[in-house]
């Protein structure tokens, strides 16, 4: 048994209607980071992504294009799978909702929260948004041109069904929520969004359809009406008995990932999850929906849930369906892989809200890591092979960038597990701006030019300002790895150190222990300066 601690984390999964976009990736890349962060740290991660498939809107993108549904979404999910690889995703696990055991998952859930009392018969009448489910009428709104919408998806038109579905009793469970979110103030985050739920509770929950009887592309329900199992002998099941609603479907992902039902040692050690990521759009259905279908069928709560919010382009909200949105294939190509990864979550908060361009990727990646990092690590190799002839040399343990360095770990870190992980790459990248301002500052080149005087005292003195400049370029380079895995990788070499973690971040040492000032004994060559982040022109993406 692995004795390491355990972190599970998750995504939201993606509808695969159509290819991906930047803004559907960006929680995927953020969480890819975080289990980048438990893996180097020493902590047995486990981090699910993957794809929801039983929406009504991928039925009928399938039938427009004329399409069997199923070859549809694998088409899709291939597109899916090809974005998150060229962004070095490097989930443990793609969970797509038509996989076997999911379908198992599912159908377990309703069966135990049939048996707990909380699923029963009833009649739907209302508005159904294909990309979202069932709306209530207060959740609306009357569009630009008349007509009611859901303001989530408002180049949809909502569909108005009347159907014999069966419920869940949501609205048994607004009490016990509520004493959750006291219990656990820390739970939903950030805070004003647990707050956003909290109001919603308090307006009192209404019970919510959880089936569809007019619709077949989805996971068999498996109950019938007279309360016997649905699901025959043979592993199939009844029509007439509908299928499970893809909302209730969906949030099931996260315990299938961990084992459930299958696998229940596997889901003991995994489950409850450390961390689900969400987008702000699906709050409700993952800290008010989600926790009281747990409940209801005695399984432990998530640790915690984030809640990120949207990108948008030229002050609106980027979206596959209005086409105004960054092909993540397109990104890759102009930033590389992590120049992508690094420009989209210093660009965007990881807590709110965020407009981005094309031009201000590009000026991020030419201010941060052409100029700021690139520059530095460019410059000290080059005066480290002029002026030591290639030798790497200590780091000075009192000098102002050792002093500084710990307390900006520290803040690093903070954010790091705070979720901010645009402020922990701000927190890095000001500490290469006072690397940058100590070159000149202590002026290499002049040191140089005395110790070739014999000038013994210049020479200590230079020895010590590039050991100190190296040390700064190890440091910020591994600090860096869970956000830009190669750059860290082939910043070691040129830096002449070893880079002990694989290509997911698992392996190595804790990467608290690299990370001290002077963590790695002085000694050996660097190696030839090669541009990591080559300049971009603004035109040339443009």
């Amino acid at each position: 048994m692995d004795e390491r601690r355990r972190y599970y984390l998750t995504t939201a999964i993606a509808y695969p209607n159509n290819r991906p976009g930047l803004h559907t990736l960006y929680e995927v890349i953020g969480a890819d980071v975080i289990a980048r962060w438990h893996r180097m740290s020493g902590d047995h991660t486990r981090f699910l992504t993957g794809t929801d498939e039983h929406s009504v809107n991928i039925q009928q993108r399938a039938q427009e294009l004329g399409l069997d549904t199923r070859a549809f979404v694998d088409d899709m999910v291939a597109l899916f799978k090809e974005a998150e690889d060229a962004l070095a995703i490097s989930p443990d696990r793609f969970i797509r909702t038509s996989d076997p055991d999911h379908r198992r998952a599912s159908q377990e859930m309703v069966r135990r929260a049939y048996a707990n009392g909380d699923i029963y018969l009833g009649t739907y009448e209302g508005w159904y948004c294909p990309n979202e489910g069932f709306r209530s009428a207060a959740d609306l709104e009357i569009g630009a041109d008349g007509v009611t919408r859901c303001p989530n998806h408002l180049e949809v038109d909502l569909l108005w069904l009347r159907e014999r579905n069966w419920f869940f009793r949501l609205s048994a469970y607004g009490d016990r929520l509520l004493e959750h979110f006291d219990a656990d103030p820390g739970w939903v985050q950030p805070e004003y969004r647990r707050n956003e739920m909290l109001a919603f509770i308090r307006q009192g929950l209404e019970d919510i359809s959880i089936s569809r009887e007019t619709f077949r592309w989805g996971i068999p329900f498996p109950i019938r009406e007279d309360g016997s199992d649905a699901v025959l002998d043979d592993g199939s099941a009844d029509p007439d008995a509908g299928v499970i609603y893809v909302w209730f479907d969906a949030l099931i992902n996260y315990i299938t990932g961990a084992g459930f039902p299958d696998d229940l040692e596997s889901f003991e050690r995994w489950w409850p999850a450390d961390l689900h990521v969400i987008g702000k759009d699906i709050n409700r259905f993952h800290t008010v929906v989600w926790p009281a279908m747990l409940l209801s069928t005695g399984l432990p709560l998530p640790q915690k849930v984030w809640v990120h919010g949207f990108l948008s382009l030229r002050g609106e909200r980027m979206s596959k369906s209005r086409g105004n949105f960054l092909d993540p294939l397109d990104v890759v190509r102009k930033f590389g892989s992590d120049g992508a990864r690094y420009v989209t979550l210093r660009e965007v908060p990881f807590d709110r809200d965020a407009d981005v361009s094309w031009d201000s990727f590009v000026r991020r990646y030419n201010a941060d890591l052409a100029n700021d990092f690139g520059n530095l690590l460019n410059r000290t190799l080059t005066m480290t092979a002029r002026y030591l002839a290639g030798e790497r040399t200590a780091p000075v343990p009192s000098g102002p960038l050792g002093a500084a360095w710990p307390a900006l770990l520290d803040r690093y870190q903070a954010s790091l597990q705070g979720c901010l992980l645009h402020e922990a790459l701000a927190a890095l990248w000001e500490f290469v701006g006072d690397a940058n301002r100590f070159v000149e500052t202590e002026q290499p080149w002049v040191l140089a030019k005395a110790a070739k005087g014999g000038d013994g005292a210049a020479e200590e003195h230079l020895r010590a300002t590039l050991g100190d400049l190296l040390e700064v370029c190890r440091l910020v380079s591994l600090a860096a790895a869970p956000y830009m895995p190669n750059v860290a990788a082939g910043a070691a070499t040129q830096l002449g150190v070893d880079y002990p973690y694989g290509p997911d971040g698992n392996g190595g040492p804790p990467l608290s222990d690299l990370l001290r000032w002077g963590a790695v004994p002085a000694g050996g060559q660097v190696g030839a300066p090669e541009p990591l982040f080559p300049r971009l022109e603004t035109e040339a993406i443009a």
